[in-house]
């Protein structure tokens, strides 16, 4: 579907926990905009948006997809994103990328950690919400509960602008509040008009006139009105309402049963009448804090997904910020200064394209085969250097070391985990320099454990994971003076060097300051880069347990040369040995990564979390009650306590419980501690 005016589009993205509901929701939303033929496709697991063998697989989304719906003559562009923890980059591509968020909340299960997450996403774009309480159609469903927690914990401002008919199994219609109507729906999802039941008139009356004093307050010219007529028309009432979602200060509140098809026209209607447009949106943050305008002018667009099909190779979906975008034409990547030459546009149903000529701004699309452009990655006009704004990427949370089980797929494996990080920036694998080791790094167990599983689908690579390695890192903790001469003597040209240095701690530096201050000739300067060089060098290779030395400084002080003998070399050696003469008086130790935790779980469970935790080494850092039972422990824990409590958790709550972990510091390991994992090293650092 080609649109030619960006008036006609809405851009959303579903997010939310997982177990939501939003594959489903995206996939009832194409059935009832004659996408799709099927409504149950979740259930016979074939789904346009969990295209990956390995989300069938495990009955998960893995990654964010794009589809769209032509709804009254509107083309609506669908992201839906995985809930997973571990996938949580994927949603916040998904909300940066869009021009609203529909953010899906089990009506049973109530307000889960994600939730909360993606949430604080949204706000911190200041992406407008629309609220969905899904699984309405279920036992223990409570949408009145639901939305008192939603305004307690989000937003007192969150107000249902329809009212559900009927509860549980009964779930079968809702009443658009704004324009009163009421709406039935058959098995197959189709809806029909109906009178709004005497049952709930009452209830509707009443939430028709919260919603209205809500849309006034929203608005001075609306509030005037509203006291001089004592009520709003349907009119004034779309418009408020559309206002007020697209400045954040109404977030609308809906409710579907999508396995059914139980509102998601009326929820297509909500998107189409509510959400912004591009054009409303107005504006795109470009990475030097400008704001690009969207619409006319010119043309650039942002790459938000990098997907590696193993038959047509990458494709690169991309948002159009501003201008048109055109096939078989050269733009510019501006991060990496290098053109890139377009062919075929497309409009993408999951992971199937159709060809277009052209994408106006804010339209979604795709293209096939480029050479170098990665996620978040602008496209311009030529002489053009604007970056659109992209997120920020975490550090992964693990690291395996990984073997091929093949001898003959050893130089396979490089080539086939860089398609993976080029679709998912979150994971990164590479050799470590200490350990000659390849290592596959995510953001937990599971992430790194899909990805093998991609490698050996995809790629035909099969893996052999190690135990997780822990990134130690080693430091001083105070200030020390050293010496390094290096010379030898061997017939002809001898090595002579001669350098002193001070070494001093220099808190949250990743590497380490070089100060050169000598005064005089006592050391050349040509050879003084070559102190700074061997001393980098030994730092890489660790003092204590053959960990990365970082937080110092070295101060150059004096030194020694000889007219024949010195040379860079030599100088690299004495800076070496001066580096380690200086550790042995500094105080050196081993600094451990540690994560920031947050479990949530019930009080049954809380007595043995908390003493596993302490047998961990973590730190609570506070409690909370959320949602009535659901008792959330926050906890800072060493990583390398952390590497098998995705299994542990699960074995002690009976799967009940969930945790999310992300990287925060690194602190000093416990002498008691540090010995043991010296002791692990010096084999390896012996061989």
């Amino acid at each position: 579907m080609r649109v030619d005016n960006s008036a006609l589009l809405r851009n959303v993205a579903i997010v939310g926990h997982k177990d939501t509901g939003k594959t489903t929701l995206a996939s009832a939303m194409l059935y009832t905009g004659g996408v799709t033929g099927r409504l149950n496709e979740v259930e016979q697991g074939n789904t346009i948006t969990d295209f990956d063998p390995e989300e069938a697989a495990r009955a998960m989304s893995i990654g964010l997809a794009a589809c769209w719906v032509p709804w009254r003559k509107h083309k609506v562009n669908i992201i839906d994103c995985p809930g997973a923890g571990i996938f949580l980059a994927e949603s916040r591509a998904g909300i940066r990328a869009a021009d609203a968020a529909i953010l899906n909340l089990n009506a049973v299960a109530g307000i889960e950690v994600t939730t909360e997450k993606v949430w604080d996403y949204a706000n911190e774009y200041g992406v407008p919400v629309l609220l969905n309480f899904a699984k309405m159609d279920r036992e223990n469903a409570d949408p009145d509960l639901m939305l008192e927690r939603v305004q307690e914990r989000f937003s007192r401002t969150a107000i249902p602008i329809q009212y559900p008919i009927g509860r549980e199994a009964d779930f079968s219609g809702i009443v658009d509040l704004v324009n009163s109507k009421a709406y039935a729906f058959e098995a197959d999802g189709t809806a029909t008009k109906r009178e709004i039941p005497d049952e709930v008139a009452a209830e509707v009356e009443e939430a028709r006139s919260l919603l209205m004093e809500a849309i006034a307050e929203s608005n001075e010219d609306l509030m005037e009105s509203f006291f001089d007529a004592g009520e709003l028309s349907n009119d004034q009432m779309r418009q408020g309402l559309s206002l007020a979602t697209a400045n954040r200060a109404l977030f609308p509140v809906v409710y579907t049963a999508a396995l059914q098809g139980i509102g998601t026209g009326c929820l297509l209607d909500t998107i189409v009448n509510v959400c912004p447009s591009p054009l409303d949106r107005g504006s795109f943050p470009a990475a030097d804090g400008e704001l690009v305008a969207i619409g006319d002018g010119e043309t650039r667009a942002l790459v938000f997904k990098t997907l590696s099909d193993p038959f047509t190779g990458r494709i690169s979906l991309v948002r159009v910020v501003s201008g048109t975008l055109r096939s078989d034409t050269s733009y510019l990547n501006t991060a990496l200064n290098v053109e890139e030459r377009l062919g075929h546009l497309m409009t993408m149903q999951g992971k199937q394209g159709s060809n277009v000529d052209q994408l106006v701004a804010g339209d979604f699309g795709a293209v096939a085969k480029l050479r170098s452009t990665a996620s978040g990655h602008t496209l311009t006009e030529k002489g053009d250097g604007c970056q659109v704004a992209w997120i920020q990427i975490r550090e992964p949370a693990i690291s395996f070391a990984i073997e091929p089980k093949s001898k003959g797929d050893e130089e396979k494996i490089g080539e086939a985990c860089a398609r993976l990080v080029e679709e998912d920036p979150t994971l990164k694998a590479g050799r470590d320099p200490q350990t000659g080791e390849f290592l596959l790094s995510g953001t937990g167990q599971l992430h790194v454990e899909i990805a093998v599983a991609k490698l050996k689908s995809r790629s035909k690579v099969e893996v052999v994971l190690h135990p997780p390695t822990v990134p130690y890192r080693e430091t001083i903790r105070r200030a020390a003076e050293g010496h390094g001469r290096h010379k030898k003597q061997s017939g002809g040209r001898g090595q002579f060097a001669d350098c002193k240095i001070k070494v001093e701690p220099l808190a949250n530096v990743s590497g380490f300051e070089f100060v050169d201050e000598i005064f005089g000739g006592s050391i050349p300067q040509s050879y003084r880069p070559a102190v700074e060089k061997g001393i980098q060098e030994t730092a890489a290779r660790g003092f204590l347990a053959g960990f990365p030395v970082v937080e110092f400084r070295v101060r150059l002080l004096d030194g020694q040369y000889h007219d024949v003998d010195s040379s860079e070399m030599a100088f690299k050696v004495a800076g070496s040995l001066a580096f380690k003469d200086a550790l042995k008086s500094a105080a050196p130790t081993i600094l451990e990564p540690v994560m920031e935790v947050e479990i949530s779980t019930t009080e049954e469970f809380m007595g043995d979390i908390m003493s596993d935790l302490s047998q961990r080494r973590g730190k609570p850092q506070g409690m909370e009650t959320r949602d009535g039972d659901v008792q959330i422990i926050k906890a800072i824990v060493p990583m390398a306590e952390m590497l098998n409590y995705e299994t542990a958790l699960r074995s002690m709550t009976q799967g009940r419980s969930n945790f999310s972990m992300e990287f925060s510091h690194y602190e000093d390991v416990p002498k008691s501690v540090q010995q043991g994992i010296i002791d692990a090293a010096t084999p390896a650092q012996g061989e």
